[in-house]
């Protein structure tokens, strides 16, 4: 899985931070998924290889604007870039209606589909082959949700050595042995499971909203190999504003990262308050003091990879 990071600021944008966009592909296809879609979201896009022509679905964790008001631009952006493909709009209903008016009331013509998947339905929301998107409920001023994403990918090795002992020279048969199929040889059926081993690797990611309950993502982590979630401010600042905002502090993330022990965290959303050299340490020493695994503090335009191992590494395309 890849995660290149759009926004990583809350509230509003800052001179070096845009609000909340996160995008993710994965090793199976050109397909790619977006979390969140702040104000400005298509500019950061124009800033990566992403195309919007290979985007499939937007998941809008909740109502705010900061998380939704880049939707409209940059589906009609797409349009206008030629696209055909129908998209999946996986959103709260209110997001949806206020896109459906906006696009009434601008007289925006899309020339694809955009389907509506209302997170109150089902907790699954997306499948596909190798992929599986599920939402969890969070706490928020609003109604606010997390996605767990699993990628699967499988791998086939031949038997190669039994393959040659029974005489099957390689070539076609060889291949489709391989992908599963099985083959006649010699009056009888080679059965793919007898000649291929088959292995299956499973990298999963949470990507949360906005949420002062870093514990109610405790069944999603389950498994998880990475936890990507807001970290508004530091402790002391939390308990300065007060409970109001609805937020979580690095302190209150990183224990509940380790209580669960996900390997790998990734804070983002940050407070302007703390957008500067001293406050981007203090957050990551916060998180330190209180979590054991890999922490990383998240930039516009940082590109972190996931492999099924729980291996993460941050690099920028």
């Amino acid at each position: 899985m890849k995660l290149t990071f759009l926004g990583t600021s809350s509230g509003t944008p800052t001179r070096h931070r845009n609000v909340s966009g996160l995008a993710v592909q994965t090793v199976l296809n050109a397909d790619w998924f977006l979390i969140d879609c702040g104000e400005g979201t298509q500019h950061r896009v124009l800033q990566t290889p992403l195309s919007l022509n290979d985007l499939v679905a937007i998941c809008i964790t909740h109502v705010h604007g900061d998380h939704c008001y880049g939707l409209p631009g940059l589906l009609a952006s797409a349009g206008m870039g030629k696209r055909t493909k129908p998209l999946k709009l996986i959103a709260p209903l209110p997001v949806w209606e206020w896109f459906e008016a906006t696009r009434a009331l601008t007289d925006l013509h899309l020339p694809y589909e955009v389907e509506h998947v209302d997170l109150e339905d089902q907790p699954l929301v997306y499948e596909a082959p190798g992929v599986r998107i599920d939402r969890h409920v969070l706490r928020h001023r609003v109604p606010s949700h997390a996605y767990r994403v699993q990628v699967e990918t499988r791998r086939s090795r031949l038997k190669a050595d039994a393959l040659r002992a029974i005489g099957l020279p390689p070539g076609p048969a060889w291949r489709a042995l391989q992908t599963g199929e099985d083959v006649p040889f010699n009056g009888e059926v080679l059965r793919s499971a007898d000649y291929a081993d088959t292995q299956v690797d499973t990298a999963i990611a949470v990507l949360g909203g906005d949420n002062a309950e870093p514990a109610l993502l405790h069944d999603a982590c389950k498994g998880a190999q990475l936890l990507v979630h807001e970290a508004t401010f530091t402790q002391d600042a939390l308990d300065k504003v007060g409970p109001g905002p609805m937020h979580s502090s690095a302190r209150l993330l990183a224990e509940f990262a380790q209580t669960v022990e996900v390997p790998n965290l990734i804070l983002t959303h940050f407070s302007a308050r703390h957008q500067n050299e001293e406050g981007m340490a203090a957050l990551m020493a916060e998180t330190q003091t209180h979590y054991r695994g890999h922490a990383f503090l998240a930039n516009d335009l940082d590109v972190y990879e996931l492999d099924s191992a729980g291996h993460v590494i941050v690099t920028r395309d």
